[in-house]
């Protein structure tokens, strides 16, 4: 069992590392567990098996890391470390825009909407730069800080849950090896015109018979968090 170290994870890396510097840094352990998680999933992520990867010793990784918390909490930081917002976006577009980079960021690595509560909530400080960057495009309209934190977390919300639904479609997809959304509805069609012929669901019968962008999921995604902003926009006048 690892010693537990004072201080926050964070606190502790930005200490000046013992001289000679070792091979084995923060970074090199992030992006190796990154890229396992990447590859095989959440579940593969294990300090043994990092260290495996890294061929160090078992126990070198917690040289920096307290435990698999920390680990986790290093990964998130890795893959929020690419710059976000660019400069002189409005309000609009600038949460737009970090939507879609978060949308990306998901679809590029799965596992972070299959993190523990935990590590969800994680305070890192590439997340809190782009929490910040949010909050500073929201300043200055009219918003007390409330209100500014209200609408950073409706955006992220629905990106969350949005992103949830896709990656869970495509997860699923992969998992049982299906044609895309096609392979998807043959396989759920016994249920599914067993639902529609109780005749309980109108509407969503009406989406099935007419609507055209079923598996163009960017659109949907985009389409939701406008309709989103605009009532934003309305409700706050701005």
């Amino acid at each position: 069992m690892a010693t537990e170290k004072p201080g926050s994870l964070w606190e502790r890396l930005e200490r000046p590392a013992p001289a000679p510097r070792q091979t084995l840094s923060p970074e090199r352990i992030a992006s190796a567990a990154v890229a396992l998680a990447d590859a095989e999933g959440l579940e593969a992520v294990t300090m043994r098996r990092l260290a495996a990867e890294l061929g160090v010793a078992p126990m070198a990784p917690y040289r920096y890391l307290s435990g698999k918390d920390d680990l986790l909490d290093l990964m998130v930081d890795h893959v929020y470390a690419e710059p976000w917002l660019p400069d002189g976006l409005g309000w609009r577009e600038a949460l737009r825009d970090l939507a879609f980079r978060t949308r990306e960021l998901t679809l590029a690595h799965p596992w972070l909407g299959r993190l523990p509560s935990r590590a969800k909530l994680a305070l890192t400080p590439n997340r809190m730069a782009v929490a910040e960057q949010a909050l500073a495009v929201l300043d200055g309209h009219g918003m007390d800080a409330d209100t500014m934190m209200s609408v950073f977390r409706a955006v992220d919300a629905y990106v969350e849950g949005a992103m949830g639904y896709e990656t869970a479609v495509t997860a699923l997809i992969d998992d049982e090896g299906l044609s895309g959304g096609d392979g998807l509805r043959s396989e759920l069609a016994p249920t599914m015109v067993w639902l529609m012929g109780t005749g309980r669901y109108p509407a969503f019968e009406k989406y099935l018979r007419t609507a055209t962008r079923k598996d163009d999921a960017e659109w949907r995604f985009a389409h939701g968090l406008d309709c989103l902003l605009e009532g934003i926009a309305a409700r706050l006048g701005i």
